[in-house]
């Protein structure tokens, strides 16, 4: 790492702390040749891989732009929508790779924004599913009904368990 002051080439490191939950590091270096000190900032640079073949780095903006445009008109925060984009780079950054297709990104909202809000839900897969019919519709709200019956019996065998 080159010196910001006198410009040498090399700078021996001092201290390094991480930031932002593990997601920079944070260094302290010190240059052997003008004895100044400075900081530098490491983040590793997560790409997404478009379906064109074209790389571009990850943007939590991005998603926040997708999930409110599928939110337009519901009740949803804009505190909401900021935690499921956290919650999707999250998920996303778990799998450890440098580089991930885009379309994993999009199974990433998928699950969190149907908790939030299923009409976004719906609106969001139509168009990341690329829905053509109604029947295509149909099956998806039927998924959602079947999943909402299924935590309702969870619900019911647990308030049943409580009472034995």
């Amino acid at each position: 790492m080159r010196c910001p002051y006198c410009r040498h080439a090399d700078s021996r490191v001092v201290d390094s702390r991480e930031a932002d939950d593990g997601q920079l590091i944070r260094r302290r270096r010190s240059c052997p040749e003008c004895g100044k000190r400075f900081t530098t900032v490491e983040e590793a640079v997560l790409a997404v891989v478009k379906r064109s073949g074209v790389t571009e780095p990850f943007s939590r903006t991005k998603i926040i732009g997708g999930v409110r445009k599928a939110c337009q008109g519901r009740p949803v925060d804009d505190d909401s929508i900021a935690l499921l984009a956290q919650k999707v780079e999250e998920t996303v950054r778990a799998k450890g790779a440098a580089e991930i297709p885009s379309h994993e990104v999009g199974l990433a909202i998928l699950g969190p924004l149907r908790d939030l809000d299923e009409v976004a839900y719906l609106r969001f897969a139509s168009v990341y599913r690329s829905f053509d019919s109604l029947a295509d519709f149909e099956r998806e709200i039927e998924t959602l009904r079947e999943a909402a019956r299924a935590r309702e019996g969870a619900g019911a065998v647990e308030a049943a368990g409580a009472t034995s």
